[in-house]
């Protein structure tokens, strides 16, 4: 993420999930207002498997921790399905591509902090299966693996480990709904 990236116009929301306006990423997150999200977990075609990846260091929110979404803030006009595979194609370089779309998998609205400040926002969660080739985008994804559903699990059931805190609310959604 570059240097402007807090200048990003993002959209902006109420507490009930309903677009308001949009303003810039630095004041949404100086401001603690209301935003949404959208992420695609990415499943193997035969479904075993969640990709898992850690973010880079140099990320605005959650830098360093891992998600098994990939994923990014909602833009003025956009819809988190099309935010969703606008942001599998940028991080992970998978287009999806034939009508195949991204499925509603799980949402969750988070009233939380980050580094002291307030940071609320509507997760929109997405699944797909996918066995073909992964691109990081290296300024968004430090690395990347494929795990069992049980590997992760164990994973999270360490509150220590560094996990992005609104997909640990529902990780348990998103791995028992098939995709």
């Amino acid at each position: 993420m570059g240097e402007g990236a807090g200048a990003e116009r993002i959209a902006v929301y109420d507490a009930q999930g309903r677009v308001t306006g949009a303003a810039d990423r630095a004041t949404v997150y100086r401001e603690g207002l209301w935003h949404a999200s959208a992420g695609v977990l990415v499943r193997s075609g035969d479904g075993r498997r969640v990709y898992v990846h850690r973010r880079t260091d140099s990320k605005l929110v959650f830098a360093g921790l891992h998600d098994c979404l990939a994923g990014g803030v909602v833009g003025p006009g956009e819809t988190p399905a099309r935010t969703a595979e606008r942001e599998l194609a940028e991080e992970l370089g998978i287009v999806l591509a034939g009508g195949v779309g991204a499925q509603p998998a799980a949402r969750v609205s988070w009233d939380g902090r980050w580094r002291g400040a307030p940071m609320r926002c509507h997760l929109f969660a997405y699944a797909v299966r996918w066995d073909g080739p992964i691109r990081h985008q290296p300024e968004e994804v430090a690395d990347g693996w494929w795990w069992t559903d049980a590997e992760l699990r164990a994973h999270l059931a360490d509150p220590a480990w560094p996990f992005v805190p609104d997909t640990r609310l529902l990780v348990d959604d998103l791995l028992r709904t098939p995709s």
